[in-house]
């Protein structure tokens, strides 16, 4: 499907969007990489502690590069859409994320320590240092998405019919 000449962005002096300014190597390359994402996202709905809505948020900028239309999708989607436009907003997580969130980095911390099981008497060991350097480094994280706003009434909304892409979101 060709275009007139006339249509051309070359020959009228206008930026094609970004989209289409990068190579077509390049949109195969985020193509692919969002797909596999979208995939261990799918995988997530179905395994405990694999976090679906996650790799979802790394598939949108992949899609921003390389497929408008699936970017699209996953905003338009009608269970994981809210999630994604508010955290696209205002970087938002909803609180059963939050507490979910926490409640596996607990579990897996807990996990962690029965199979590492550091000495019982107080002797400095690599067990100890592991244990207080994985609980130091869960507890900023849990910190960190606790501090995240939560999502309006406004993200629950059906979008509108521009999303803006990842490139130029913030405002």
């Amino acid at each position: 499907m060709s275009t007139p000449a006339s249509a051309d962005p070359a020959t009228t002096g206008e930026t094609p969007p970004p989209h289409l300014q990068r190579g077509r190597l390049s949109r195969a390359f985020w193509l692919v990489l969002g797909l596999i994402l979208v995939g261990i996202g799918f995988i997530g709905i179905f395994v405990p502690l694999l976090p679906t809505t996650d790799f979802l948020l790394l598939a949108l900028p992949c899609f921003a590069k390389s497929s408008p239309r699936l970017e699209a999708w996953l905003i338009n989607h009608p269970r994981f859409g809210p999630n994604l436009r508010a955290w696209r907003r205002n970087r938002a997580v909803p609180r059963r994320a939050k507490y979910m969130a926490c409640i596996g980095m607990a579990f897996g911390y807990f996990m962690f320590w029965l199979h590492v099981r550091p000495e019982r008497e107080w002797v400095w060991n690599w067990r100890w240092g592991w244990s207080i350097g994985i609980a130091l480094f869960l507890i900023f994280w849990a910190r960190w998405i606790i501090r995240r706003p939560e999502p309006t009434e406004e993200d629950h909304l059906p979008p509108s019919p521009a999303i803006p892409h990842s490139e130029g979101a913030q405002s």
